[in-house]
């Protein structure tokens, strides 16, 4: 009988096959494996080469760091971003795929992304951080002091790259055959990417404002770096991709920060932008920023764009016609993907794939036959002696809308018993749940837990009117759309109503920390890196000065009462439940001080807390950080909830 997934499954036995790039002839894949390593504590990566069927799969790089492969024009090499340089150093390197080792074109002190070929392969365009104080990238000697930060800009820190003051991401152009690099753009903003022009003349960027809260196109001149904005000032733009004649540009976007954008077109030549849809019922995937980039659309003929996006937590790809602004649906994946990648013969389509049976894994689409396929299987082997839990779609009906949600169900379920329930809530707000794998919703379910996750009011992949039903509104109907889910669950015959636990992180940690204010019907709580209190938030975190006015409406001298009436600590006092919190301790974005705040709250009622803290661990500890700081969230949450919720019992 196959065992249920254990935390150590979930972070060192699991392998993510991911960022996926189809050759120009479609006939191979180039992508990355990834998976943690115990020895010696970090996530390692390689370059694996596939036929698209997935046949003659291999590693073409020995790692341990090796990313982004990008194919050239000619499909005869492969670029990679690779840490082999050491010494905190990232490199640029070509991988011939008739034969011979991988040559290093150039490297850099910090982080490199978003490598690009020229159309006609001479070049590559990049981006990396730039410091006007130290242009050359000399080392700290290892004896110097801390230096003295001085800062006059507000976006002087960001969470998962730390202090930055004037550094800032700019665009870089590599010429292949010498390896000499040029810096073209210098403005102190970040310049995210780069996608050329069909002539090789332009790249256009992402610029964004407000740490990343607002964005511009850019369309930077390669030869002078003279750079054009394009979209509104308060605007968002989240993937992009130039028509094949050049003339126009598509993207998503919207000219305000509604967490929710449709499709415009640029015409280059005019310097007209048009919108082309009105509240799109998907989302186009914009990437996370510092995590992976966006997916792209991608042009099929001039009329006609194939782009990927989410609906009601399932990836799916859709077809634009550019003129008449027409979306229709080509394929829902029942999973959540990353990435898009089409050849030039627009034949194939490739993602990355993740859905409640798999995780990490290759998708292919076949646009001629229209049939859809997984093409690897590199947690085959686990997965066959360990289970995923089993999943069912639940929904509640609330003031007019139709609130999704999932159950997980613990690998050799017995209905004769009475399982206690753990509500596990999404961050954001304007996140979402799906039909993707989550490694803290299988491993409680696989401890023994029904798990249920849901898209309260505010969730994004439902369209604008349903996301920014939470703006102003954190604690009101988001909430009371969970409870309404949590009463659908606990009132399934398998379900114990009196052993209820909560899970949440960032928003899902505030809503853990408010649910426990506003109801005693927990038993057990985990409160990851929440936002606690919503006043110091406005002006700790690294957006909280700009976030903060658009969800909450005000800062927090202006409109008080609101920041009263909706911070969980305002209500701390009232809670009993004994509670867990997690937090990284270089968290820029949920400063630590707020877990500390509910820490103190929770002593000063006399409430069993713990407080596992994670030193050097940003916000996005639990993708990026060491991953035995990732087994011990999950091994710690486990044993909390076991602790004070019990495991299954047979039905009295």
């Amino acid at each position: 009988m196959a065992r249920a997934l254990t935390p150590d499954d979930l972070v060192f036995g699991l392998e993510t096959a991911a960022d996926p790039k189809v050759s120009p002839d479609g006939r191979r894949i180039a992508h990355v494996v990834a998976r943690a390593d115990k020895e010696s504590d970090k996530g390692t990566s390689r370059i694996w080469l596939r036929d698209t069927d997935g046949g003659n799969a291999r590693p073409v790089t020995a790692g341990p760091r090796d990313r982004e492969p990008r194919w050239s024009p000619d499909g005869q090499t492969v670029a990679f971003l690779s840490d082999r340089p050491g010494d905190g150093q990232q490199g640029v390197f070509l991988l011939p795929l008739a034969g011979g080792e991988a040559r290093e074109l150039t490297r850099h002190r910090g982080a490199i992304s978003d490598l690009a070929w020229t159309p006609d392969g001479r070049f590559l365009a990049y981006s990396a951080p730039f410091d006007p104080a130290n242009p050359d990238e000399e080392p700290r000697p290892k004896d110097a002091p801390p230096a003295i930060r001085i800062t006059r800009r507000l976006d002087y820190k960001q969470d998962n790259r730390g202090y930055l003051d004037d550094v800032r991401l700019q665009v870089w152009t590599l010429d292949v055959e010498t390896g000499d690099r040029r810096m073209v753009t210098r403005a102190a903003v970040d310049h995210l990417t780069p996608v050329w022009s069909p002539d090789g003349r332009t790249l256009a960027v992402k610029l964004p404002s407000k740490n990343g809260m607002r964005s511009q196109l850019g369309l930077v001149d390669v030869a002078t770096g003279e750079t054009k904005a394009v979209g509104a000032v308060g605007g968002v733009v989240a993937c992009w991709s130039w028509s094949p004649g050049g003339e126009r540009i598509l993207i998503a976007g919207d000219d305000d920060q509604t967490w929710q954008t449709d499709w415009w077109v640029y015409d280059v030549a005019a310097d007209r932008l048009d919108r082309l849809t009105d509240d799109l019922p998907c989302l186009p995937d914009a990437g996370f920023a510092t995590v992976s980039p966006p997916s792209q659309p991608v042009w099929l003929d001039d009329r006609t764009a194939l782009f990927h996006a989410v609906r009601a937590g399932s990836s799916g790809l859709y077809r634009l016609e550019v003129a008449s602004g027409g979306v229709a649906l080509v394929h829902d994946w029942r999973a959540l993907h990353g990435g898009l990648s089409v050849d030039d013969a627009a034949t194939v389509a490739v993602q990355g794939h993740a859905s409640l049976e798999a995780a990490g894994e290759i998708a292919v689409y076949d646009l001629r036959a229209n049939a859809g396929a997984i093409v690897s299987r590199h947690n085959a082997a686990l997965l066959s002696e360990a289970t995923p839990a089993a999943w069912e779609r639940v929904a509640v009906e609330r003031g007019g809308y139709e609130i999704e949600a999932w159950l997980l169900r613990p690998p050799g379920f017995d209905p004769a018993k009475r399982y206690p329930v753990v509500l596990d809530v999404h961050g954001g707000p304007n996140g979402h749940y799906g039909y993707g794998f989550n490694a803290v919703q299988q491993a409680l379910a696989g401890a023994g837990y029904l798990v249920v996750f849901s898209n309260p009011r505010g969730s994004s992949s439902y369209g604008r009117r349903f996301t920014q039903q939470v703006i102003g509104d954190w604690g009101g109907e988001d909430y009371l759309d969970l409870m309404a889910v949590l009463d659908r669950v606990t009132g399934l015959p398998e379900a114990d109503p009196s052993r209820v636990g909560i899970w949440g992180y960032s928003y899902g940690g505030f809503m853990t920390a408010w649910a426990l204010g506003q109801s005693d019907r927990f038993r057990a709580a985990v409160c990851g890196a929440p936002c606690f209190d919503l006043e110091s938030f406005f002006g700790t975190s690294d957006i909280g000065h700009e976030f903060g006015r658009i969800q909450f409406g005000a800062a927090p001298h202006e409109d008080p009462a609101w920041y009263a009436a909706h911070s969980p600590s305002n209500f701390a006092h009232r809670i009993t439940t004994p509670t867990l919190i997690v937090h990284g301790e270089a968290d820029d974005r949920c400063p630590i001080g707020q877990g500390e705040q509910l820490f103190v709250a929770l002593h000063t009622n006399g409430v069993p807390v713990e407080f596992a803290r994670y030193p050097g661990g940003s916000h996005l500890f639990m993708r990026g950080g060491p991953p035995s700081h990732r087994l011990d969230v999950l091994e710690r949450s486990v044993a909390w909830f076991k602790t004070y919720l019990g495991e299954a019992r047979p039905d009295a």
